[in-house]
């Protein structure tokens, strides 16, 4: 689908030079530096993370200060100063500043650019009593207090105090103590910063991700322990917190540790989390080491999080260790979010990926329906008060209860069964219903989680409102139960199915792609509808056309959409076509080919966002100039009596060159004219 209707800039439009972006606090143009792109994440940090408000900001501010040594009196410029809300930029009303280093080369103890050169003056001789230094990758956050003596003295601490808050705020453990909603790509750099530290500071190369893993795990343990707690009438107490400065000392950060292993026991034996773990397992990072990533994850809500900015953080780290591990490659989220898009399932749609992987298409399907369970419980909502409400208890309730009866996935590794449960944790539950088989021996095959599977779905069946409908499996096969099904079968490997597995299907072929053809149509109950992805040779080589004839004799054909090769690259390079199918009722499919009469919708993607190195593309004029945007960015906010307050910023924002959600809306308008 060509951008014809973005080709040229309008009037509310700027197009960008090379290397350049716009300051999303000035709205000018600058240069895109890495130390640019930093400040920016800090500058959305600030305002939607830490509550600052945008007019109470200043970029590059020059703050004077009397040297210690010489009495003279110098100017340091730091790259954001936060001064008191509603007051003059004035030095005397500073109460935060960073700093950012030029890049990551930057160390933080670097004797010229580092945390103590660039912070203790200003902090020293200032009435500020907080700053925070980054190179893009660190977080340093500083401290300066009196001590015994009247002596201005700086300490590190894990985090400073948001706008209304104070420092015990920070330690609380009660009803005050709620961690920060994660904006932008903080979650991201949290989970790298973690993972990083584990791999590269407590020998565990091979174990880093699975050792950040069980604290994840332990923190949203004790984030849900919030909504339990509340229906019981219990006073919600927190356990996973760090003193902002009790990583500092051996003690503290034998107390974190304590304290966390204590969650990660009681959290195995719960009834959440007992299926996930064998009850062996154990926290091995030091008393530092846990220290640390405990204190990165503790400022965060991962269940207030957005699916988006949740799933992109959890999918960065599967995906690059699992990649380096077994060779495991992803699908991208934008060719996710298309396909359940245009499937468009709700409530009453029990979906199954047979090839789940880390779980993405699941915990897209989830955050779909969530949308539309805040909408009906809340029609008179604008888009910004529901986005605050899709967290809230009684849709969390219901989401869970949907992802527990409603939501399957199958995968072949045990490895990705334990990383798809915890991504269905993190995105509302539905962990249960997640087991390690062979989907192309099912209903056969020896691993424990076979006879599991069909106890499941009858289960969901007494709940749902197909509970009378006659299913012409028997009770012990989960075949012909599923509403839809989403996945991407493996492709593109050398791995031939057993011979013995694929004589049991009519496309007989040792090419599992092909098979998963085959068996999810067997998932599939009359009328259910697929959406898969498939590489281009089974739907154009002539070696292959029994298998499309076999295609539309099953099934009834809903859309076809061509991907580009830089689809999947730079992972594999592989040219894939997306097949939505419906599975034909007995009726139907005695209808010959040839007297059907029925509309597809086809699409050509030229463009998914990314170049074949995986670099990001966006939006171009004719002269091939990135175009800005201009955009209005809002979000809530609260006083500190608890007044909401809608707060905005007028941005200039690139569109990233992606015609997948272009083709999403063209097919619903396709089904209002073709029903």
């Amino acid at each position: 689908m060509a951008n014809s209707d973005n080709n040229t800039a309008s009037q509310n439009e700027i197009v960008l030079g090379e290397n350049e972006m716009v300051c999303s606090l000035t709205n000018r143009v600058v240069k895109a530096t890495d130390k640019e792109m930093t400040l920016q994440s800090m500058i959305a940090m600030m305002t939607e993370e830490y509550g600052f408000a945008p007019e109470d900001m200043e970029r590059d501010y020059k703050v004077k200060y009397e040297d210690m040594e010489s009495g003279k009196t110098k100017t340091q410029k730091v790259d954001l100063a936060i001064f008191n809300a509603g007051h003059a930029h004035d030095a005397d009303e500073l109460i935060r500043f960073i700093v950012v280093a030029k890049d990551a080369k930057v160390k933080p103890n670097d004797k010229k650019n580092g945390v103590e050169a660039t912070t203790e003056n200003i902090l020293c001789t200032t009435d500020c009593e907080f700053a925070c230094w980054t190179n893009g990758e660190d977080l340093q956050y500083v401290h300066a207090f009196e001590d015994d003596f009247g002596q201005v003295t700086c300490e590190a601490i894990s985090d400073f105090p948001a706008e209304g808050q104070t420092l015990e705020d920070l330690e609380a453990q009660g009803e005050r103590a709620v961690p920060r909603k994660p904006a932008n790509e903080s979650l991201v750099k949290t989970f790298k910063r973690c993972h990083d530290y584990i791999y590269g500071n407590e020998g565990m190369k091979k174990t880093a991700f699975w050792e950040l893993l069980n604290l994840i795990f332990c923190k949203l343990y004790d984030e849900k322990r919030r909504f339990s707690d509340a229906r019981e009438g219990i006073s919600y107490r927190r356990r996973f917190w760090v003193g902002v400065k009790e990583q500092n000392t051996p003690e503290g950060q034998h107390a974190v540790a304590e304290r966390i292993k204590g969650i990660f026991e009681d959290l195995k034996e719960s009834n959440i989390f007992k299926d996930v773990f064998d009850g062996n397992e154990q926290i091995m990072l030091s008393d530092r080491g846990l220290a640390f990533v405990a204190s990165e994850l503790a400022k965060y809500s991962f269940l207030d999080a957005t699916v988006d900015v949740k799933g992109t953080a959890y999918e960065t780290i599967v995906s690059n260790t699992l990649k380096q591990e077994a060779g495991q490659f992803f699908t991208p989220r934008n060719i996710i979010k298309c396909m359940v898009e245009m499937l468009d399932p709700d409530q009453n749609c029990r979906v199954l990926d047979p090839a789940c992987g880390s779980g993405g298409f699941l915990v897209m399907v989830l955050d779909h329906v969530r949308h539309k369970i805040v909408r009906n419980f809340y029609p008179e909502l604008d888009d910004l008060h529901l986005e605050a409400k899709l967290n809230s208890a009684e849709v969390d309730d219901a989401v869970r209860e949907y992802a527990e009866k409603m939501i399957f996935g199958f995968d072949f590794d045990p490895d990705l069964k334990k990383a798809a449960r915890m991504n269905m944790v993190m995105a509302g539950d539905g962990h249960s219903n997640i087991y390690n088989i062979n989907s192309l021996d099912y209903p056969f095959g020896s691993k424990p989680d076979v006879p599991h599977i069909a106890e499941a779905v009858n289960e969901s069946i007494k709940y749902s409102v197909d509970k009378n409908f006659h299913f012409e499996t028997p009770k012990n096969n989960a075949q012909g139960k599923f509403d839809m099904v989403f996945t991407n079968p493996p492709f593109g490997t050398k791995v031939e199915v057993d011979q013995e597995i694929a004589a049991r299907y009519e496309l007989n072929s040792k090419a599992p792609e092909v098979l998963f053809i085959e068996a999810c149509y067997n998932f599939l109950k009359p009328g259910g509808k697929m959406a898969i992805v498939l590489p281009d040779g089974i739907l154009g080589n002539p070696n292959t056309e029994s298998v499309r004839l076999w295609i539309l004799h099953h099934f009834k054909l809903l859309a076809s959409v061509d991907l580009p090769v830089e689809t999947f690259l730079p992972q594999v390079g592989v040219q894939a076509s997306l097949l939505f199918l419906q599975k034909k009722t007995d009726a139907e499919m005695l209808v010959p080919i040839e007297d059907e009469d029925y509309d597809v919708f086809m699409a050509i993607v030229e463009q998914v966002g990314k170049d074949r190195r995986g670099v990001p593309v966006y939006e171009k004029d004719d002269d091939g100039a990135e175009i800005l945007f201009e955009h209005y960015k809002k979000w809530l906010a609260y006083a500190d009596n608890g007044r909401e307050i809608v707060r905005q910023r007028k941005e200039r924002i690139k569109h990233l060159a992606d015609d997948l959600p272009k083709v999403a809306k063209a097919y619903k308008e396709f089904k209002k004219v073709h029903k």
